[in-house]
């Protein structure tokens, strides 16, 4: 791949308005949703693309799922923490990078800026919910006794938040019961 091969795909995938050129090794593609890096190394022999995905103080509640993905699910695009952000990353050997490998990494990326924190929110949430199912049954709990303990949680601001709305405390607790009703009888 060539750094004229770079610009067209760019600007073919985002429109030339989008794309910009800070120098001669870099790249950066804006617009309302997103804003796309791609750098060359020094010595223009590696490509990263990078995208903000968000603020590593809002990541760090996620950072086991954030590994996790990096070793089971985000192939050749890694998640990684740099200067209090949170970035979906591809690194390249530049001569090596085919077109179509290029227009994947970037597709990779743009989806883990979609999809920001919600994969890792809910499977930090799936975890939890087996964790309380593991307990309630090694304590002879039923289904229906440990929905009974979160709706006291609830009602004592433990869990959700005292501000929150009937409606939105409802919606939680229902999504408890789902989430319960899916995966007690797994234990």
């Amino acid at each position: 791949m060539t750094v004229t091969d770079i610009s067209a795909i760019l600007a073919e995938i985002f429109g030339p308005e989008a794309v910009t050129t800070p120098t001669d090794a870099s790249w950066q593609v804006d617009n309302n949703q997103f804003r796309l890096l791609v750098l060359l190394s020094e010595t223009k022999t590696w490509l990263r693309l990078l995208i903000p995905i968000v603020a590593a103080a809002d990541a760090q509640p996620y950072f086991e799922q954030f590994l996790e993905a990096n070793f089971d699910t985000t192939q050749q695009t890694h998640y990684a923490i740099h200067q209090d952000v949170l970035w979906g990353v591809f690194q390249h050997n530049l001569a090596s990078l085919t077109d179509e490998d290029f227009r994947e990494a970037i597709a990779s990326l743009l989806s883990l800026h979609r999809t920001g924190l919600d994969d890792c929110f809910k499977q930090l949430v799936e975890t939890r919910v087996r964790q309380i199912v593991q307990a309630a049954k090694s304590r002879g709990q039923s289904k229906e006794s440990t929905v009974q303990t979160l709706e006291r949680f609830y009602q004592e601001g433990m869990l959700g938040g005292l501000q929150q709305t009937p409606q939105q405390r409802e919606q939680f607790l229902s999504s408890w019961r789902y989430q319960l009703d899916r995966l007690w009888d797994e234990y």
